[in-house]
């Protein structure tokens, strides 16, 4: 098929973007009061505001255009059909049967995948109310009271950050835990206070071979194992959630304990799935059950609106615009919300490994930049660490500001001091402030002009820094659910338009792969001479200095 950059509505908007570039967001508010109006949809409990990005009706008309061209429509049918449109790895995608509330039937090779997604959110549930009632019990008899989820990449972002976010809805009687780096100092924090008698863990790897995971899930098995001297303990504190029987057999997990996930998921997109076993054990599984309303609220959204009225294709033609188009490469992602301190990080994974891409689906490099540097932080922080970078640096970052409407835990007057900033930093990014505000302003304030002149260059913002606004009308798990979907979904619908495959992760194999060949290196075996000059005298130097300290130290 022809490259989408060959078509007219591509070309439009390269000659459109030279056009509007000088124009200045101010400029825009100027020429159009009415721009609130007409570019913010609310969906849900969620307001979304893009009216602070340098589009006009030109633009828009030009982006769904291209949004028609790239067949977003189509793409979108078919993922909901069950097509396989992981292409490279020939796999369906999934993940909105997970949460598919209203349980119409999903058909993959002519049958209801839901009977399975049904199945297994039954046997989740069993297992949840079992564990938060008190009636699944450890080796000794006692109630589990921790739960250690050990999963990498999406196996605990999506996990950890649902958990934290929505940490006010828990009530305590189980206490979840996360490891996923193979730092060992990371799962002995989190065990060195637990009682061994009282943890469940919960080992999510779909291959029951990923590495870090392994090594982590091996040492957890050991800790219990030095309280219990008992094999058949393992039974009591560990599920797994794997494709892989017989590796999770030979660990020592029965098979009642084993949950199931399929190809058709992929890991950033597995929240939704047994994946989600520690947002249900810290919640309970009413709680989860709302999140995955709020999904499929958004999923129904996505599927059913017009593409003019359809939030995450708004905010995926946005941020194409900018970085596409406008050459603006990074993204930040800035909650005004406490609980979503990890929610940068989750999209993180969701987005750059979803659409950092450089080939088509036929393999063919792409003649245009794909995907956006995805990073952030709490607000607050950020206007205390990286905003100057935002105001006056030379390189144009676009933010989305996520903020609610009600606080999370009420505080008296924090709130509102809270979301005053929320307000003021979108509008300072886009406004900005000339010399002649800047003149005024230290004029009034008694300066010499000598000194006026001076420091001029240094107080004036240009402004012009697209941003949108998210405001929630509360933090809570069907919005949070919502939430997720709508940037699952913009993620998708860039990626249509790219022409590249969101799904697979080849990127992420090479790495693990060299690791699994450099480990035996670091454990006694030879350093082969295949490696780069710079690996094989690292890799000498790590083992030669370990060799000298251990030895220092009678070992």
């Amino acid at each position: 098929m022809a490259n989408i950059s060959d078509s007219d509505a591509w070309k439009f908007l390269q000659q459109h973007a030279g056009d509007i570039g000088d124009v200045h967001l101010r400029d825009l508010f100027e020429q159009d009061p009415n721009r609130y109006e007409k570019y913010s949809i609310r969906v849900q409990n969620i307001l979304l505001d893009y009216s602070k990005n340098p589009v006009t009706d030109e633009t828009m008309k030009g982006l769904l255009d291209l949004a028609k061209a790239a067949g977003v429509e189509n793409w979108r049918e078919r993922m909901f059909h069950g097509d396989r449109i992981n292409s490279t790895e020939n796999r369906a995608v999934l993940h909105t049967a997970l949460r598919n509330r209203t349980n119409t039937p999903v058909y993959l090779d002519g049958e209801n995948v839901m009977e399975v997604v049904n199945h297994e959110l039954g046997r989740m549930k069993v297992f949840v109310d079992s564990v938060r009632k008190g009636e699944w019990r450890g080796y000794s008899g006692k109630r589990i009271t921790d739960v250690v989820n050990i999963g990498v990449g999406g196996s605990d972002l999506g996990p950890r950050m649902v958990t934290q976010a929505l940490r006010r809805y828990a009530d305590d009687r189980i206490k979840v835990h996360f490891v996923s780096n193979v730092d060992g100092v990371e799962i002995a924090n989190v065990l060195r206070p637990l009682n061994p008698e009282r943890v469940m863990f919960v080992v999510a790897s779909k291959t029951f071979t990923t590495s870090e995971t392994m090594t982590n899930a091996q040492t957890a098995r050991n800790w219990l194992m030095s309280s219990a001297f008992d094999e058949r303990a393992v039974g009591s504190h560990f599920v797994a959630v794997s494709t892989n029987h017989e590796a999770v057999k030979a660990f020592g997990i029965k098979r009642e304990n084993t949950f199931q996930m399929w190809d058709w998921v992929g890991g950033r997109y597995s929240l939704w799935s047994v994946i989600g076993l520690p947002i249900a054990l810290c919640l309970g599984f009413k709680q989860f059950e709302q999140l995955l309303t709020g999904a499929h609220e958004m999923d129904i959204h996505f599927r059913d609106a017009p593409m003019e009225k359809n939030a995450p294709v708004l905010l995926a033609l946005v941020g194409l615009w900018n970085s596409t188009f406008l050459g603006r490469q990074s993204q930040a992602i800035l909650p005004y919300d406490w609980p979503l301190a990890r929610f940068a990080a989750y999209l993180q994974q969701a987005d750059m490994e979803s659409n950092g891409k450089s080939v088509d689906h036929e393999g063919n490099q792409v003649p245009y930049s794909t995907g956006s540097i995805i990073w952030g932080s709490l607000g607050i922080d950020g206007q205390h660490a990286f905003y100057q970078y935002l105001h006056q640096s030379k390189t144009v970052v676009p933010a989305d500001f996520i903020g609610s409407i009600e606080s999370s835990t009420p505080v008296r007057g924090h709130h509102e001091n809270l979301m005053a900033n929320f307000f003021a930093q979108t509008e300072a990014l886009m406004n900005g402030i000339d010399e002649g505000e800047v003149r005024r302003d230290l004029e009034a304030k008694g300066m010499k002009p000598d000194a006026i002149n001076a420091l001029i260059p240094h107080k004036v913002h240009a402004g012009d820094r697209p941003t949108n606004t998210l405001l929630l009308e509360r933090l809570d798990p069907r919005t949070l659910g919502a939430l997720i979907a709508l940037y699952e979904h913009k993620i998708f619908v860039q990626g249509v338009i790219w022409d590249i495959c969101s799904f697979d992760q080849w990127g992420v194999e090479l790495g693990k792969t060299l690791a699994k060949q450099i480990l035996p290196e670091l454990t006694g075996g030879s350093v082969s001479d295949k490696h780069d000059s710079s690996t094989r005298h690292l890799i000498e130097y790590f083992n030669e200095q370990r060799r000298k300290t251990a030895e220092a130290a009678g070992r």
